[in-house]
């Protein structure tokens, strides 16, 4: 194996573990069709070689992931990165506290705007 292929081989088991079997589908996204080299590289890159890394755990750094989508806004990748952390058995209550939190320091439109966008994710408990 190349070590692009061992980084993307290493980046598609962590995005199992973040969302299942599904993570290694094509893209169902509009941005995945159009570009789907581009989510080949992010899976490389950012998972491959970032989220391998052995200074955090999966947990840890799927919260600070959470945390840091949540405070610059990016929803969409904040919906995708809650249901990743409930897959790997983070508890909701700990992500709406993470939400929570995230007033403190990116603001309270930061914070309003991602529980709004969390609801259908983490909706009512169960």
């Amino acid at each position: 194996m190349t070590e692009s292929s061992d980084r993307l081989a290493k980046g598609n088991e962590i995005k199992t573990k973040l969302w299942g079997e599904r993570a290694l589908g094509p893209g169902s996204s509009p941005a995945a069709k159009l570009a789907p080299e581009f989510f080949e590289w992010v899976a490389k890159s950012c998972f491959g070689e970032v989220w391998s890394r052995p200074g955090l755990d999966l947990r840890s750094r799927s919260l600070v992931t959470v945390a840091q989508l949540a405070a610059l806004g990016k929803t969409d990748e904040l919906k995708a990165h809650l249901a990743g952390a409930l897959h790997l058995g983070i508890e909701r209550a700990e992500l709406i506290e993470v939400l929570i939190q995230t007033a403190c320091y990116a603001g309270i439109p930061a914070a309003v705007q991602a529980l709004n966008a969390a609801e259908p994710i983490l909706g009512q408990p169960k």
